[in-house]
């Protein structure tokens, strides 16, 4: 089997709407796709309704996290899968986080046009199509303004990487383990030792992190360099955690396509049988 647990749609970031997305899931030959888009559930009923024959849908989501334990708090995210979308303390979570999400892109676009650069809030609104509006939907319209070439450069320092940084209001790390797993969810640490994406957590918070019900480590990603990926498996092997590995594909912003890094069907299996908040739909 074909498995990739990680992608997104244009209910958050990506560029592929749900239906667009599990179509292209088929197309690419996967047998299980999960949709985790941040802090939302809202692509699941679209992407549920469009999903083709013979292609698994796992419904999830990526939630956006930080630890307090490091200053300064140290960003990750958490991908959590087949949890149920009305368990009300988490579904009053994601809504914080979303507004947090919109309020600091409404800042970032302010401080942009206080230094004359031709971004408007009405056109980063627009390319989030009516989903969480993020830092990607900024980096499309410095892309349509010439001022940088890909996503990838837009999120250098010069701009939104460290210049036109705004802080967000992220769930802490050990609360939204506990939110998805009260949810009936399995929570996955999704690209755990990514250097190249910043600064990472040390191996003894994923160490607390397992204690307090975290159930897999993602292993396998564009982001993660070879030696990042054998070390996040051994450490999973030491805390008795499963790997997964996954595309975190985005559409057009990135490069990386479905189904590049993909999980095994015995963790997979694992993963669905310690679920109880909602079914995988299909086969």
């Amino acid at each position: 089997m074909r498995i990739d647990l990680h992608a997104h749609s244009t209910a958050s970031d990506g560029t592929l709407t749900p239906a667009e997305l599990v179509a292209a899931g088929a197309e690419a030959g996967l047998d299980v796709l999960a949709i985790t888009d941040h802090d939302t559930t809202a692509g699941w009923a679209p992407a549920e309704e469009a999903r083709p024959a013979g292609l698994a849908l796992v419904r999830g989501a990526e939630l956006s996290c930080r630890w307090y334990g490091h200053s300064p708090a140290i960003p990750l995210h958490l991908l959590a899968y087949l949890f149920d979308p009305t368990a009300p303390d988490l579904v009053a979570e994601l809504a914080r986080v979303r507004r947090s999400r919109e309020e600091r892109a409404r800042r970032i676009v302010d401080r942009l046009r206080a230094d004359e650069v031709d971004v408007t809030w009405d056109e980063v609104h627009g390319y989030a199509a009516g989903g969480t509006v993020g830092r990607p939907h900024i980096a499309r319209a410095l892309i349509r303004a010439g001022l940088v070439v890909d996503t990838d450069e837009a999120f250098e320092d010069r701009w939104l990487g460290e210049r036109y940084r705004v802080p967000k209001e992220d769930t802490d790390v050990f609360a939204a383990v506990r939110l998805v797993r009260d949810a009936g969810g399995v929570p996955v640490f999704a690209h755990p030792k990514a250097t190249k994406r910043g600064k990472v957590v040390p191996d003894s918070l994923i160490v607390d992190l397992a204690t307090a019900g975290l159930f897999g480590l993602e292993a396998d990603h564009e982001a993660h360099s070879p030696a990042e990926r054998e070390h996040v498996r051994g450490l999973a092997a030491d805390l008795g955690l499963v790997v997964t590995g996954s595309s975190d594909f985005h559409g057009s912003h990135k490069q990386v396509k479905l189904g590049a890094y993909t999980t095994g069907q015995g963790a997979y299996d694992t993963i669905v049988a310690a679920a109880s908040g909602v079914p995988v739909v299909g086969p």
